[in-house]
């Protein structure tokens, strides 16, 4: 039995020298043998060890091993010292899958159980014993690969791009949340100096602006608002600011006021600059989820799930409920309808869905996300026709299910339609009457194909309507059949339990006046024998 033990300087290859005691003993008991260097080597010996070439080396198959992948050096290192000479022995290794490779490249036999792990916590234990190495050598190659490897899955980790996507989405929420905030505490500050130009301005950067030129409320006659808010509401500004019913307020009021719509109006400034850069990153990075669903709603679900790649591994029905897990989860638990949406609400073409249909587009959009997801995280190169066809096809599903008309595909080919007659280009009046007429036959025809086409997709979106209905329909009349199945045999079962108690109560009664029956003339006989025995004893004394 040899035993695999992989280390930051190499391999190292064990001969174990007892096999019965590792085989018949527990782990606690390995566990008291390896205690000591001197118990570890009465049952362990070094047969081999490959030392690495150097950090490059030690890096590639730390990788490998870490992906249960047999590194080349290893294979060889095993094929030399195992499978050469013909070793027809287990080969004891601390992981399943790693085995398992090993086993598949190289046809070793291996073993790993309860008490093989056991082996390799002694053997990692009195690892400078058995290999006769410097502690602090082994020590400083340990760091230094750990370095190494760490810098290795930073550097090539499938998911720091979207890292960017995640903190920015997550960082524009806190943004609006403190935006709203800062507006808010603004307006209603102002609004005992001056409250009816709340009313008057709904914009919270045009009231904020507002209040840096103006200041008192008695500068507004005097003040030049063209540049901020239109003329209109300039001069009702002006004209309310005349007859305000606001108290007085003092200059030290109106600094902090302004200090706090400085505030306000920077913090909007980057909250619009970082929404720029979600934009573009989105548009790098998930172009099609960007074109179908917008690059918000498509940050927010990334942001959710944690990465692109995660997201692209989810099915569309995760997808159509993803941010409204709390609410699924309070459904099944009451056992109450499970909700439609989550984030996807939010999207363009959800929200213009009427309220009956938004269960509906919710569901064909996350269909087409999941697809537009999986082709930005696994595709190499980036291509945009395939979320500009979703896109397409949802604007017409969404048309169908609405009863509208099919609004203008989103960046649509250019068309092929027949160009227009030039009359420049000709004198011949023949001619032109013979291309106005074939124009008019091709724009006919093309007309009725149209119609044609259309048709055809209300009949079959009809037909597809009806089968569902009449599928539901069924389902229903199904569930109710069951119902009453179950209800008429839990009658059954009640009716049958009812007669057999009743039978039963009636054997008893029986029983029991049988019993008594039998107990009355049983002593009606020993008051008879009694009543003789007394007769016979009077006649006796009589005599």
């Amino acid at each position: 039995m040899l035993v695999l033990f992989e280390t930051s300087a190499g391999f190292a290859l064990f001969k174990v020298l007892d096999e019965g005691k590792i085989s018949k003993s527990k782990a606690a008991d390995i566990n008291k043998v390896f205690s000591s260097p001197e118990g570890a080597s009465s049952i362990i010996s070094l047969k081999k060890f490959y030392k690495f070439d150097g950090t490059l080396d030690a890096l590639e198959a730390q990788t490998a091993v870490s992906e249960c992948k047999v590194p080349e050096s290893l294979s060889n290192f095993l094929k030399k010292n195992v499978v050469n000479e013909k070793l027809n022995e287990q080969l004891i290794v601390s992981d399943t899958k790693f085995g398992n490779a090993i086993k598949d490249a190289l046809n070793i036999k291996v073993l790993c159980d309860e008490t093989t792990n056991e082996l390799i916590r002694g053997i990692r234990l009195q690892l400078k014993s058995l290999v006769n190495a410097n502690e602090q050598d082994l020590n400083s190659m340990s760091i230094g690969l750990s370095h190494s490897y760490s810098r290795y899955k930073l550097k090539f980790s499938p998911d720091k791009v979207d890292t960017m996507i995640v903190q920015a989405i997550s960082l524009l929420d806190d943004l609006t949340k403190e935006i709203n905030i800062y507006a808010m505490r603004a307006r209603e500050w102002y609004g005992w100096h001056f409250p009816e130009l709340g009313k008057l301005i709904a914009s919270h950067t045009q009231y904020a602006n507002v209040i840096k030129m103006m200041g008192n409320r008695k500068n507004a006659v005097n003040t030049d608002f063209g540049e901020v808010i239109p003329s209109e509401v300039a001069e009702d500004v002006k004209e309310a600011a005349q007859i305000s019913m606001g108290t007085e307020i003092s200059e030290e009021d109106l600094d902090h006021i302004f200090a706090l719509c400085d505030q306000f109006l920077s913090i909007q400034a980057y909250h619009n600059e970082l929404t720029e850069y979600l934009k573009n990153r989105m548009n790098a990075i998930a172009p099609n989820l960007t074109i179908l669903v917008g690059e918000v709603v498509g940050a927010r679900l990334i942001c959710r799930a944690g990465s692109l790649m995660n997201l692209a591994k989810y099915p569309a029905s995760t997808i159509q409920i993803l941010g409204a897990e709390k609410a699924l989860f309070r459904a099944l638990k009451t056992k109450h309808n499970t909700p439609k949406y989550g984030l996807i609400y939010n999207a363009k073409i959800v929200g213009e869905a009427s309220l009956k249909n938004k269960g509906k587009m919710s569901r064909v959009l996350a269909a087409k996300a999941a697809l537009s997801a999986r082709f930005d995280a696994l595709s190499e190169v980036s291509d945009t026709s395939y979320g500009i066809s979703y896109k397409n096809s949802v604007d017409r599903r969404a048309a169908a299910i609405e009863g509208r008309e099919v609004r203008k595909e989103y960046k649509a080919e250019k068309s092929h339609a027949t160009p227009k007659y030039d009359h420049t280009k000709s004198s011949n009046n023949t001619t032109r009457d013979a291309t106005g007429k074939s124009m008019k036959e091709t724009s006919i025809k093309q007309e009725k194909e149209k119609k044609d086409k259309k048709d055809k997709k209300e009949k079959k979106d009809k037909k597809e309507e009806k089968e569902e209905k009449v599928e539901v329909k069924e389902e229903k009349k199904e569930k109710k059949d069951k119902k009453d199945k179950k209800e008429k045999k839990e009658e059954k079962v009640e009716v049958k339990e009812e007669k057999k108690d009743k039978k039963d109560k009636k054997e008893k009664k029986e029983e029991k006046e049988e019993k008594k029956e039998k107990k009355e003339k049983k002593d009606k006989k020993r008051k008879d024998r009694d009543d003789d025995d007394s007769e016979k004893k009077v006649k006796k004394s009589k005599k």
